[in-house]
């Protein structure tokens, strides 16, 4: 299937679209250090840099799916929180794509802060409007105004262009990703495709990460950590293990642990001692303080952010079980979002840091990429799935 990445940033999603059998026939991103990325990645010729806004989608045919993520600025909980009434409120363009296009589906990505109770009519607003991307508005009517006209649209007598849509909100841990990434996911297919949207089922668990850190020591037992240098099951998680003893039994949890930063991270070598990986560069000057102490190294990553005022959590760093600091490598940072070794991600290391926090995880685009690919095309026959670093001694102990 042939598809159409917006905003596509570095290409998290289109890598993992690429990855499920997508070929991309256009890239359209306003960023010129992500623009650098995608051409060392992607063919560059069918990379346009610049605003969408002058774009010519009329040069585009046969696009089946249309992805990307709209800039996440006016919804994010670190943002101005100005949804409709920031500049940098793309979904309009994304809305126009679809409209103009009109591809079998859509997928787009954003953050959790879409969700918030304060922009509740406007997300409502952006669903309806995916619905029907051809049901416009009065020359002078207000959003408002249109979402009330929307809203009394009846779908079956609808005769213009109109989408199932569904959106769902997920945490990239469930689905592999060594980072809790909880983000919205919206999917949208087209009416005359008889095919029904569901999110993928979650293939990790939480609980299966504390099952096997806390009950077998598999998890232990896996990086040879000595039993005097593991973790102690305190508080909160002594009461899980209990309550996961009395509910499981014998039996454990049905789902694949959490993968977590030492899992991501296993044999990728310190980067203060020789190892000839060009973008795992050691960064002084890490420190940790409350509320800036970084990502265990024994639990999924925090959400690594784009950081345009910062990284108030320490999202950049990794914490160890000593308590030192140290920032992450881009390297490093590209894998804990699933991005394949070989990735290149160009830019000083801020920047890079930037368009990586951007970028949906790969292996999350792959899972939702060929979901949707089966509901299109059902039947479809996928070759083994390429295994992202570190993915191979849990599947190995899965078996």
């Amino acid at each position: 299937m042939k598809s159409l990445e917006l905003f596509s940033g570095a290409g998290g999603l289109a890598k993992g679209l690429e990855l499920a059998g997508f070929e991309h026939s256009a890239f359209v991103e306003f960023n010129k250090d992500a623009c650098a990325s995608l051409r060392r990645n992607f063919p560059p010729e069918k990379v346009f840099e610049g605003d969408i806004r002058a774009f010519d989608l009329s040069k585009l045919s046969d696009i089946d799916v249309v992805a990307g993520g709209p800039p996440c600025q006016p919804f994010s909980l670190g943002g101005k929180h100005g949804a409709n009434n920031d500049s940098r409120d793309m979904f309009p363009y994304a809305i126009k794509a679809i409209e103009t296009l009109t591809p079998k589906a859509f997928v787009f990505e954003n953050v959790k802060g879409l969700l918030r109770e304060s922009f509740s009519d406007y997300f409502r607003y952006i669903i309806l409007r995916l619905t029907y991307p051809d049901a416009h508005a009065s020359l002078k009517a207000t959003w408002e105004e249109h979402f009330k006209s929307l809203q009394n649209i009846n779908y079956d007598r609808y005769g213009g262009i109109k989408y199932h849509v569904k959106q769902t909100l997920v945490n990239a841990a469930d689905y592999g990703v060594p980072q809790c990434r909880e983000r919205v996911v919206i999917v949208g297919i087209r009416s005359d495709i008889d095919a029904s949207w569901e999110f993928p089922a979650a293939t990790h668990s939480e609980e299966k990460l504390l099952w096997d850190k806390f009950v077998t020591g598999a998890y232990w037992d896996r990086h040879k950590v000595a039993k005097a240098n593991r973790e102690t099951c305190v508080n909160g998680s002594l009461m899980r293990v209990k309550q996961m003893r009395d509910t499981f039994g014998f039996f454990e949890p049905e789902h694949k642990a959490w993968r977590t930063v030492r899992d991501a991270l296993h044999d990728v070598p310190d980067p203060r001692v020789k190892h000839g990986i060009t973008d795992h560069i050691f960064r002084d000057g890490a420190r940790s303080y409350a509320g800036h102490t970084g990502s265990e190294l024994d639990l999924p990553g925090k959400t690594i952010k784009a950081g345009g005022h910062g990284v108030p959590g320490g999202e950049n760093m990794m914490r160890f079980p000593d308590g030192s600091v140290r920032y992450f490598t881009v390297y490093e940072a590209k894998l804990i979002q699933t991005f394949p070794k070989d990735f290149v991600v160009l830019g000083a290391w801020g920047e890079a840091l930037r368009q990586i926090g951007n970028a949906v995880p790969v292996m999350l685009g792959e899972k939702v990429g060929r979901a949707l690919y089966e509901k299109i095309f059902p039947g479809t026959v996928w070759p083994k799935r390429q295994k992202v670093h570190g993915e191979v001694p849990l599947e190995k102990l899965a078996n």
